[in-house]
């Protein structure tokens, strides 16, 4: 995936519309916070950035999940 952004105006609209943080993830998948963690560590799904209190994942990652479990 090779992302250019002309401006900050369509950098913020593709952040708020295919990122996703470990609640709305969970959300998604009807899951908790600990079956999406044994998820990440089976390697079943891959944050794009891990933070000390949460994760960060592309929406186009958990629907391709979601479509093949």
């Amino acid at each position: 995936m090779n992302l250019e952004f002309k401006n900050r105006e369509q950098l913020e609209k593709f952040m708020n519309e295919e990122i996703l943080n470990t609640t709305d993830v969970t959300q998604m998948l009807g899951c908790s916070r600990q079956y999406l963690f044994k998820l990440v560590k089976m390697g079943k799904l891959n944050p794009i950035k891990v933070m000390q209190k949460d994760k960060l994942f592309l929406k186009s990652d958990i629907e391709k999940w979601l479509e093949n479990k």
